[in-house]
């Protein structure tokens, strides 16, 4: 029978879950990656999570999230009564996006997409800000990434370009070049300070309100070139604001502070194993590595043979816009929510073992 779900864990996490097993009373972070289309196959476990697993304890957690992520996690917050059915919801207007490309052109102008995508967000959480805003347990914080140098302080066709150029090349040497271009902005839950340090790239930390909600949102889910950037969020620094992911891809913080805390553990649904710092350091494997801001971090991720029996034995994927049809990749992309039902199902089997023997992180 193939295997289903890895658990990949810190060195101090490894412990605990050996001592005794995995406990929604542990939890006290959540975090959610960027990574657009691949976060579907995270749809059956964040209905169990969201839904019925984490109910079964009373701690507030906190979800932070970018870009498809921070949908996901804003999604959970809306959700008071019934996340099963908010995430099915959700997954479903993922998977219906559809965007108009002009004749002779190979994708979607970014005008447009921004424009059907900001549609789909006003009709998933407009008039529901305060439900959001106002979770008895759960703490929304939303990754954004905002221009810092002067060619991305407002989006522009060739000044963009040269920008994230700059910022490539700076970053290839070193990820604290990537500074020089971008900052981390993050958008936090007024009721409880998000308890991590964020002292690893220059971040502000701007209230989370019912007037920049979606436009937050947005901007998380903002991918250079392929939507617009938004400008001068309420309540936030000025500057042109694009995908979290962009300087937070994996959200490879560091969530040690948790130790500190009667709910230690960072419970980590993803799609691959390895955490990854910035979307810009996708190709440099040496930034791959696990660190000891993860130590306290519990990895969920679907195992290579799971992902295998999938269509076209992969992840959905960004670029299956453009080369499938909208029913062909919309019939994948169902399926692969559908799959993602086992993944919870292998993670419930897991949690009410007493021990829990999880593998290092890479």
């Amino acid at each position: 029978m193939a295997e289903v779900l890895r658990v990949l864990a810190g060195p101090v996490a490894r412990q605990r879950l050996a001592e005794r097993g995995l406990q929604p009373a542990d939890v006290g972070l959540v975090p959610a990656a960027a990574g657009g289309p691949k976060g579907l196959v995270l749809n059956g476990l964040d209905r169990f999570l969201f839904g019925d697993w984490l109910q079964r304890s009373q701690q507030p957690v906190h979800l932070v999230g970018a870009s498809i992520g921070a949908w996901r996690m804003a999604t959970a917050a809306r959700a008071h009564q019934d996340a099963d059915a908010a995430f099915r919801d959700m997954a479903e207007a993922y998977v219906t996006q559809r965007y108009d490309t002009l004749p002779g052109e190979k994708r979607p102008r970014p005008a447009h997409v921004s424009e059907r995508f900001g549609d789909i967000l006003s009709t998933w959480f407009s008039g529901r800000e305060a439900a959001v805003l106002g979770h008895p347990r759960w703490r929304l914080h939303v990754v954004t990434s905002r221009g810092r140098h002067p060619l991305l302080r407002r989006e522009g066709r060739w000044r963009t370009a040269a920008g994230y150029a700059g910022a490539f090349a700076n970053n290839l040497i070193s990820r604290p070049g990537l500074a020089r271009w971008l900052d981390r902005v993050v958008f936090s839950d007024t009721r409880t300070a998000l308890p991590l340090p964020l002292a690893d790239f220059p971040t502000h930390r701007v209230d989370l309100s019912a007037a920049n909600l979606r436009p937050a949102l947005l901007a998380s889910c903002s991918i250079p070139f392929w939507l617009q950037a938004q400008h001068d969020l309420p309540g936030a620094p000025q500057g042109a604001y694009w995908d979290g992911g962009i300087t937070d891809y994996h959200l490879h913080l560091d969530y040690r502070p948790l130790l500190a805390t009667e709910t230690p553990l960072v419970l980590y649904p993803h799609f691959q194993p390895h955490v990854v710092p910035g979307w810009l350091d996708k190709a440099l494997k040496n930034r791959h590595r696990s660190t000891p801001f993860l130590d306290n971090l519990v990895l969920l991720c679907p195992h290579p043979d799971w992902i295998a029996s999938l269509p076209g034995s992969k992840l959905p994927d960004r670029n299956d816009f453009m080369q499938l049809d909208d029913a062909t990749r919309q019939a994948r992309w169902r399926h692969a929510v559908s799959e993602s039902a086992r993944l919870a199902e292998a993670f419930d089997t897991l949690t009410r073992q007493p021990s829990l023997q999880a593998e290092p992180l890479p």
